[in-house]
């Protein structure tokens, strides 16, 4: 059966894992074609030196309903990410969704520690893989998704505008990175307006990528008994598929031009939209994290899932 997304072409730059797989995935539900790059291939691994692969996301992709398509890219070489939108104007002549989701930066941020005493080489190397990344992207991939009326870029970050305005996020660097995706998505929003084109910035809420999972030494069917160490995880944690149904969601939306610029999040538009997380729920993590957990009150999901 055809999905909202048959025919439209997606390119989901950093699509390995986490949130850039999810929405792989659920454009794929949607049936879209999605491109799906990143540096961890079956042969060779980025410096995360972790077992996801592009082949792997593509393949999900597939198995979801759309067509997956893994490409080999390093998002700060400009020249094979020119060699990327060259390849996908040849075999598709289109983009209609772009999603830079690049940021490979949780290795290197120093939680908790002031930017005197920051390392200042990891520091800026995160700054590049999540600044730098998105803007090169941009720079060859829009050209491409102008062409037609209706293209739409979704810059994924971590906390929407409101809260990161008013919160400190655990490093100046990491601030400062996610603050200026916020930015991305404003200032390009105005420059596509003219050609039809809307960006918006999106975050998933606490979400349970593989890196995650793995912290709290739990997998997916067991993600729960992350509560003994952190029951605001266990109460409002969502999968990577949550966001991703957000990104379809606004590419499926013939009105989305109304949220040109905006600062969005997966539960948030899940209440507007319908969507739900894989186990028929809407976390909504990011008014749980104001109202619950920064509040000091004990975890309790009741009313915010």
């Amino acid at each position: 059966m055809a999905g909202p997304l048959t025919g439209k072409v997606a390119l989901v730059a950093g699509a390995t894992r986490g949130a850039g797989r999810g929405t792989a995935v659920a454009l794929g539900e949607a049936g879209a074609t999605v491109y799906c790059t990143g540096r961890s291939t079956r042969t060779r691994r980025s410096e995360y030196d972790r077992p996801e692969t592009i082949e792997e996301t593509a393949e999900l992709v597939v198995a979801a309903g759309g067509e997956g398509i893994a490409v080999a890219v390093d998002h700060l070489q400009p020249a094979e990410v020119d060699a990327l939108v060259r390849r996908i104007d040849a075999e598709r002549g289109r983009v209609d969704v772009l999603v830079n989701d690049i940021w490979g930066g949780e290795l290197l941020a120093q939680w908790n520690t002031p930017v005197w005493e920051h390392d200042l080489d990891r520091g800026l190397r995160l700054l590049r893989l999540a600044v730098d990344t998105h803007l090169i992207t941009s720079h060859f991939a829009l050209a491409l998704l102008i062409r037609r009326p209706g293209g739409l870029l979704v810059e994924m970050t971590d906390g929407t505008q409101e809260y990161n305005a008013i919160n400190y996020r655990l490093s100046t660097f990491y601030d400062l990175a996610k603050a200026s995706i916020l930015r991305l998505a404003f200032a390009q929003g105005k420059e596509l307006a003219p050609h039809g084109g809307t960006a918006v910035a999106l975050t998933p809420g606490w979400m349970r990528s593989e890196m995650m999972l793995d912290n709290y030494g739990v997998t997916e069917a067991t993600w729960r008994d992350a509560g003994a160490k952190n029951p605001h995880f266990a109460a409002i944690s969502e999968t990577p598929r949550f966001v991703g149904r957000a990104v379809a969601a606004l590419a499926a939306d013939p009105h989305v031009h109304r949220r040109n610029g905006g600062s969005f999040s997966s539960g948030g538009l899940a209440r507007e939209y319908g969507f739900t997380d894989l186990d028929g729920s809407q976390p909504d993590c990011w008014r749980y994290l104001v109202d619950v957990q920064d509040a000091g009150r004990p975890a309790d999901p009741t009313g915010y899932r």
